[in-house]
C-alpha cells in the first residue's frame, strides 16, 4: 500500500527554522509562522522534514487512497518559499490576482520573499483554504 511520506511529526518547528542558512529567508519563515498561527489559530507542526503545517484534515480519494494533510502550510525551500493552500477552490485565483509577485502550481504558491506579497491577501488565502477544506471534508464524513 502507498505510504504517505509527508506525515505530521514531533520535530521542532523553531529548530527547523533556525537551521535555515539565508538570514532573509529565516526572517520570512518566522514572519510566516506568526501570520499562519495567528490567522488559523492552530499550532505549527512539522509535516515531513520541511513543511510547517497548521491544522489537519483526513482525505479519501475515489481510488481508495487516503491520508492526513495540513489545512495550510509553508516551506522555506532553498529556491523559493512554498505556500500550501487548498486546491480546487475557484475563489483562490481571484485572491492570487491581487497577491503580489508569485508563481503557482497545482497545490503550491511560490514566492521569493514576503516583501513581494500583500500580507492581507495572504491571510485571506489562509482563511479561505481552511474554510474550504473544512467544508468539503466534514460534509463528506
Amino acid at each position: 500500500m502507498y505510504e504517505l511520506k509527508t506525515k505530521q511529526n514531533d520535530n521542532s518547528v523553531l529548530e527547523f527554522i533556525e537551521r535555515i542558512d539565508n538570514p532573509r529567508k529565516k526572517e520570512d519563515a518566522y514572519r510566516l509562522l506568526d501570520i499562519f498561527s495567528e490567522t488559523t489559530g492552530y499550532d505549527a507542526k512539522m509535516w515531513g522534514p520541511s513543511i510547517i503545517g497548521f491544522g489537519s484534515y483526513h482525505y479519501k480519494y475515489k481510488t481508495g487512497h487516503e491520508g492526513d494533510a495540513p489545512l495550510v502550510g509553508f516551506s522555506p525551500r532553498k529556491a523559493k518559499i512554498s505556500l500550501y493552500f487548498a486546491t480546487g477552490d475557484p475563489n483562490r485565483e481571484k485572491l492570487l490576482d491581487t497577491f503580489g509577485k508569485h508563481t503557482s502550481g497545482k497545490a503550491c504558491v511560490y514566492i521569493n520573499k514576503i516583501a513581494d506579497i500583500d500580507e492581507s491577501v495572504l491571510k485571506q488565502l489562509i482563511l479561505q483554504s481552511v474554510t474550504y477544506l473544512q467544508t468539503i471534508y466534514t460534509e463528506n464524513h
